[in-house]
C-alpha cells in the first residue's frame, strides 16, 4: 500500500545501524575474565587468574595471622609488663625468657610483618611511600629497639606490643581483602556465567557435547529448554523466550524466534531452538562487558588522583608528627621506651590505608553493579561527571520514540464510534505490507479491537488501498485522494492533527468519508516516566531530531520538553550540542551511537542506547544495552550515589585522623587516656575495613 506523504520513522538517523561487524573490543581484551571463561581462556590462558590471585593473597594473610597468633602467646606471656599486672612474676619468669621472647617476635616479624616489608621496598623504589612505609618502619623500629636492649642496651623491650600490633594489622588486612573480593564479585559473577559446553549440530542433524571453546563461527548449535545459550549467534530453528536478566537488566524474559539474535549466557526458556554461531571468545558481548567492565574498574579517577595525593600528605605528617612525637616526649622526661611507642603508635594510626581504598572499592563496586544492570561505563570520568549534568540531550528516533508509526488519533466523520473506524483500517491493511498498514493494526489490537478478513482487496496505487469489510467497500486513503475526488472534510481536529506532523490518512465506506487516523512515530511510554524523574533531579531534557520541526513540536509539547532542535542533519548535531553547552550547561547526548557519534564526541559525557550486542561503540562514554530511556536515570542516579559514598569514604578515611594522631601521640595522658601501638592498629584496621564495607553498601537508584 502506498501512502503519500509518508515520512520515514528513521528519517532523523540519516544512517542505518551498522552490519553484524564484530565489534571493536581487540581480540585478546576478554582478558579481563582472568581465565575463568572458557570462551576467554583459549585465548588468554597465560593472563593470571585474577580471582584466583585474590583468593590466594586473603589465604596467605590468614596463614600468617594464625601463625603470629599462636606464637604471640609465649611472647605476650613472657613480657615483664604483663607478668606484673597478672602478678605472675616471680612463677613465670626463668633463665633465658627474653631469648624466647626475642625468638618468637622475630619470628613474627619476618614472618608475620613480611608482607608490609615487601610493601615498603616497592614504596621506596617508586618513591611514593605509602601506608606499608610507615607500619614497615613502626614495626621495623620496635623489633630493632627490642632486639637491641635483649642483648644489652639498657631499657625495656616491648616485644609483647610488636607482636599484637603486626597482629592486628594481619587480621586487618585478612578482613579488609575479604571485602575487597566481595566488592569485585559481581564481575566474577558476570565470567561464571558462561557454559562451559554446548550441544554441536552435526551434518546428519544428531548433536555431539563439545567445550564451548572448540565452536567456530557458523557451527549450529542446540540449546535445550533451561540451558545457557553458549556463544552469540542467530536462531535458525524454534522460538522461545530467553532470559538476558543478568546480562541486560532487562526483567522480562524477552521472546525470540527466527533470525532474532541471541546472547551467550542468556538462559533459554520454554522451547529448544537451534543456534547458528556468530561470534566465539572475546568477540562475545559477554567477553565484551567483562573487558569493558575491567578496563573501567583500573581507569584511573580524578576522585582517586585526590585521594592518592591525601595519602601522600598524610605520610609524611604521620613521619613528622611520630618525629616530634618522641622529641617532646624526651625533652618532657619520658623513658625511651614510652616515647619510642608514642612514635610508633602515631605511625601507625595515621596509615593511610583506608585512604588509599575509599575510591578503587566504590569504583569495583559502581562499575560491576552498572555492568550486571547492561549500563557499560567505558569512560570512568566521565561518568563521574554524570552527576553534575545540568542538561541531557536526546535522539528522538528509536531513543525517545519507538522507530515505528503507531496510532495516536481516530477521528470519526460521522457520528461513528472511533473503534468502528479503527476496526475497518485494520481489516483492510492486514492484507498490506505497508508501515502504515502495521501501525493501524497494531493499534487496533493494542486497543483490543478484533476484524475480519477482508475479500477483494486491491491497492490504489500512490494513493492507499480497498476492499470489501462486512460486504461494504473500505477504502483507507491518503489525503490526496480525498482532495482529488472531492470529498468535503471540514473537521478542525483533522487539521490539528496534520499540524502536528502526523500522518493522517482517511477511512471511507461506500465512497463516504468515515473518519480519519493520525498516526505517527510511537512516544515510548518509558520515556515519560524518564523525563519526569530527571527534571524531578535538577535536569534540563531537551530533543535533537531530523525530522520536520511540526513532529519535533508535538513530541516535545507530549514530553514538556524543556526545548527541542528540528530538521538537524547528522553533521548538525554536534553544533546543536556546542550550543546547549555555550548556554553554561554540563550536557550529555544520547543517541544510538552511528550517526550521533559527533554529537556524543561533542558532549561533555556521550550515551548509546540501545546498542544490543554491539557494546563497544567507540564514540561514546557509557553505553545502555538496552532501548530504555529510564537507564539514563539510573546512569545519572548511580553517578550521583557513587559520588556520595567517595565523599563520605574520604571523610572517614582523613576525618577520624584529627582525633586519632593526638591521642596516639599521647595529648590526652595527663587525664588517663594511652593509645597502645596495638590499639592504634586496631583503630587502623576498623576505619579499613568501615570504608569497605561502606563501599559494599553502593545500591543501583530505585527503579534501575
Amino acid at each position: 500500500m502506498e501512502h503519500e506523504h509518508h515520512r520515514s520513522p528513521d528519517a532523523d538517523r540519516g544512517t542505518s545501524r551498522p552490519s553484524d561487524r564484530p565489534p571493536g573490543v581487540q581480540a585478546g581484551h576478554a582478558r579481563a575474565a582472568g581465565g575463568h571463561g572458557p570462551h576467554v581462556r583459549a585465548k588468554t590462558g597465560t593472563r593470571p587468574d585474577h580471582g584466583g590471585h585474590q583468593a590466594h593473597r586473603v589465604g596467605d594473610f590468614r596463614r600468617r595471622f594464625w601463625v603470629s597468633l599462636i606464637l604471640t602467646v609465649p611472647v605476650v606471656a613472657l613480657a615483664p609488663l604483663i607478668q606484673e599486672l597478672l602478678g605472675v612474676r616471680e612463677a613465670w619468669a626463668f633463665r633465658g625468657s627474653d631469648i624466647v621472647q626475642f625468638v618468637c617476635a622475630s619470628v613474627i616479624f619476618f614472618y608475620g610483618g613480611w608482607p608490609f616489608l615487601r610493601g615498603a621496598l616497592s614504596e621506596i623504589r617508586t618513591r611514593r611511600p605509602g601506608m606499608m612505609t610507615l607500619i614497615s618502619l613502626a614495626i621495623a623500629v620496635a623489633w630493632g629497639y627490642s632486639t637491641l636492649v635483649v642483648f644489652g642496651l639498657s631499657g625495656e623491650g616491648f616485644f609483647w606490643e610488636l607482636a599484637t600490633l603486626i597482629d592486628v594489622m594481619l587480621l586487618g588486612h585478612w578482613i579488609e581483602m575479604r571485602s575487597v573480593m566481595g566488592a569485585s564479585r559481581a564481575l566474577e559473577e558476570l565470567v561464571r556465567l558462561m557454559p562451559a559446553e554446548a550441544h554441536r549440530v552435526r551434518g546428519d542433524g544428531s548433536a555431539e557435547d563439545v567445550p564451548v571453546t572448540e565452536l567456530v563461527k557458523n557451527d549450529r548449535v542446540l540449546v535445550k529448554p533451561g540451558e545457557k545459550i553458549p556463544t552469540d549467534g542467530v536462531i535458525l530453528q524454534g522460538q522461545t523466550s530467553v532470559n538476558e536478566a543478568m546480562l541486560t537488566g532487562e526483567s522480562r524474559p524477552v521472546e525470540k524466534r527466527e533470525g532474532d539474535r541471541v546472547i551467550a549466557a542468556a538462559i533459554n526458556g520454554e522451547a529448544a531452538i537451534t543456534v547458528e554461531v556468530q561470534r566465539t571468545g572475546d568477540e562475545t558481548y559477554l567477553a565484551q562487558v567483562i573487558e569493558l567492565v575491567r578496563r573501567a574498574q583500573e581507569s584511573r579517577s580524578r576522585s582517586q588522583d585526590l585521594a592518592n595525593r591525601a595519602a601522600l600528605w598524610l605520610t609524611i605528617i604521620a613521619l613528622s608528627v611520630g618525629g616530634v612525637t618522641l622529641a617532646v616526649w624526651l625533652l618532657l622526661g619520658s623513658t625511651f621506651n614510652f616515647a619510642l611507642a608514642r612514635m610508633v603508635t602515631v605511625m601507625v594510626i595515621a596509615c593511610p590505608h583506608a585512604l588509599g581504598l575509599a575510591v578503587p572499592l566504590v569504583v569495583a563496586v559502581s562499575t560491576a553493579l552498572s555492568a550486571g544492570h547492561g549500563l557499560l561505563i567505558r569512560d570512568r570520568s566521565a561518568f563521574e561527571a554524570a552527576r553534575g549534568l545540568q542538561a541531557i540531550v536526546f535522539d528522538k528516533t528509536g531513543t525517545l520514540t519507538e522507530g515505528r508509526f503507531g496510532v495516536t488519533d481516530v477521528i470519526p466523520l460521522d457520528r461513528t464510534d472511533p473503534d468502528q473506524v479503527l476496526r475497518l483500517a485494520a481489516s483492510l491493511e492486514s492484507q498490506s505490507e505497508h508501515p502504515i498498514a502495521a501501525g493501524v493494526i497494531r493499534g487496533a489490537r493494542e486497543r483490543g479491537i478484533a476484524f475480519p478478513a477482508p475479500r477483494d482487496f486491491k491497492a490504489i496505487p500512490g494513493k492507499g488501498a480497498e476492499a470489501r469489510v462486512d460486504g461494504a467497500v473500505v477504502k483507507v486513503v491518503s489525503p490526496g485522494y480525498v482532495k482529488e475526488h472531492r470529498l468535503a472534510v471540514d473537521e478542525q481536529r483533522v487539521r490539528e492533527v496534520a499540524e502536528q506532523g502526523k500522518t493522517v490518512v482517511y477511512v471511507l465506506v461506500d465512497g463516504k468519508v468515515h473518519g480519519a487516523i493520525g498516526l505517527a512515530d510511537v512516544i515510548r511510554a518509558e520515556s515519560r516516566e524518564a523525563l519526569a524523574t530527571l527534571r524531578q533531579m535538577g535536569v534540563k531534557v531537551m530533543m535533537l531530531t531530523g525530522d520536520a520541526r511540526a513532529v519535533a513540536q508535538w513530541v516535545a509539547r507530549e514530553l514538556a520538553l524543556d526545548d527541542f532542535f528540528a530538521e538537524v542533519l547528522p553533521h548538525q548535531k554536534a553544533e546543536s550540542i556546542r550550543e546547549v553547552k555555550a548556554r553554561g550547561l554540563r550536557v550529555a547526548m544520547i543517541g544510538d551511537g552511528v550517526n550521533d557519534a559527533p554529537a556524543l564526541v561533542e558532549a561533555d559525557v556521550g550515551i548509546a542506547i540501545g546498542a544490543g550486542t554491539d557494546v563497544a561503540i567507540e564514540s561514546a562514554d557509557i553505553v545502555l544495552v538496552r532501548s530504555d530511556p529510564r537507564d539514563v536515570v539510573a546512569i545519572v542516579g548511580l553517578a550521583r550515589a557513587t559520588y556520595r559514598k567517595m565523599v563520605q569514604n574520604l571523610w572517614w578515611a582523613t576525618g577520624y585522623n584529627i582525633v586519632a594522631i593526638p591521642l596516639a601521640a599521647g595529648v590526652l595522658y595527663s587525664v588517663g587516656v594511652l593509645l597502645t601501638p596495638a590499639v592504634g592498629a586496631i583503630f587502623m584496621s576498623v576505619s579499613t575495613v568501615i570504608v569497605a564495607i561502606n563501599a559494599r553498601l553502593l545500591r543501583m537508584p530505585d527503579g534501575a
